[in-house]
């Protein structure tokens, strides 16, 4: 996505000369979202961007693989040998996290790309026992299709509650249910000790589980892990580009990195937020859309003014499409807005009394005036803001 967008977006902008796009997929360049939903369950065979590459005039070299970064040469190391640049966009994205152990292992599996999903569409045909591990965003999608598949699943989670690294407690607490009501087993304080063919081997970290230490096996025709993702620089070893801890590179408020000429867009670079006052690594779909805007304008010379979105992702599971906007980091009052319980709520979380993130379970409507309130900074009284039947544009102060 970030780096299809920035040779869209550089065209929009009138840049006229060459773009080269280089991709270590084989595929057409796609979209990752319906990888996880159309895709995986058959629905669609692929999810190619409509874009006419040739008519846009995008040398489009796919299946090549870059394997360095010489920054005082201007050039890149590729499997299909060097590649010079003027300028160059890093848009490598992220990996996924692998279970250690779980490498070479038959019937184990990850999803983010293409050719994930292609492996894994059988295994949802033929209705197999699946044990997903990591009851995170991309753990709840996919047992959300594995479920609409008929499939037995089990979500081995190492938490306490869903979406630990994501959410506070008092806001994930309530979709631990989720998964009983689309028929999954959701397994909490449960930690993986080992997988084997046709098993995983779990050891209970604490009594919600099961007796502290207790191991027990889940059969398993297949294993899904999905554990977090890292930035893909790892390839830029010894170029001297600057990373911050996560790996990501560190980009300015412009998305430039610190070596000269070179540009970070998407999953795999972090930016320092004003808005926020802290650096943000955010890997979601809309970054990878809104960054790339940034970067054409800077290399067609536009002077682009600071990147500093409200981060925004959304995550269809279980029958609920569940929204995010803004960064609650920074807050210091959470409201919620209607009864967990039910299907449809929001919390949104405020700074003095200005709103600075969101969570809209159900409530499109909340997400919308919300993210327009955040990125304006708009106060709002927090007893209207708390109540459901107020509209949030109408809680303003």
């Amino acid at each position: 996505m970030a780096g299809v967008q920035t040779a869209v977006a550089l065209r929009e902008r009138g840049f006229t000369g060459p773009v080269t796009l280089i991709g270590a997929e084989p595929h057409q360049p796609y979209d990752r979202p319906p990888l996880s939903k159309a895709v995986l369950l058959g629905k669609a065979e692929d999810s190619a961007f409509d874009i006419d590459f040739a008519a846009l005039d995008v040398d489009l070299r796919l299946g090549v693989e870059v394997t360095g970064l010489r920054a005082a040469d201007h050039e890149l190391d590729t499997g299909s040998g060097p590649v010079p640049y003027d300028v160059l966009v890093i848009a490598t994205g992220a990996h996924p996290l692998t279970l250690p152990g779980s490498e070479g292992v038959p019937g184990v599996h990850l999803l983010r790309t293409l050719d994930d999903a292609a492996r894994l569409r059988p295994v949802l045909e033929r209705r197999h026992d699946i044990v997903v591990v990591g009851a995170g965003w991309i753990g709840a999608e996919f047992t959300t299709a594995a479920r609409q598949a008929g499939c037995a699943v089990t979500v081995v989670e190492a938490a306490g509650r869903p979406l630990a690294g994501a959410l506070p407690a008092e806001v994930t607490a309530p979709m631990a249910a989720w998964y009983a009501e689309a028929g999954a087993e959701l397994r909490l304080h449960a930690r993986v000790e080992r997988v084997e063919d046709g098993r995983v081997v779990l050891t209970a970290d604490s009594d919600d589980f099961g007796a502290t230490g207790e191991t027990r096996e889940l059969p398993a025709d297949a294993v899904v892990v999905g554990i977090g993702a890292r930035p893909a620089t790892g390839w830029l070893e010894g170029s001297g580009a600057a990373l911050d801890p996560s790996g990501a590179l560190t980009a300015d408020d412009r998305l430039r990195t610190s070596l000269p000429d070179v540009y970070a867009v998407g999953d795999c670079a972090s930016f320092p937020s004003a808005r926020y006052g802290e650096r943000l690594l955010v890997h979601h779909w809309d970054n990878a859309l809104q960054g790339p805007r940034t970067v054409a304008a800077g290399i067609a010379g536009e002077a682009p003014g600071p990147y500093d979105p409200v981060p925004y992702f959304w995550s269809e599971q279980f029958g609920r499409f569940v929204q995010y906007a803004g960064h609650h980091g920074a807050a210091d009052t959470l409201l919620w807005r209607g009864d967990p319980a039910d299907e449809s709520w929001t919390v949104l979380w405020l700074r003095g009394e200005t709103p600075v993130a969101l969570l809209a379970v159900g409530r499109p409507r909340d997400l919308a005036q919300g993210r327009r309130l955040i990125e304006h900074g708009t106060a709002v009284d927090p007893a209207r803001a708390a109540d459901p039947s107020v509209p949030l544009k109408a809680a303003v102060r």
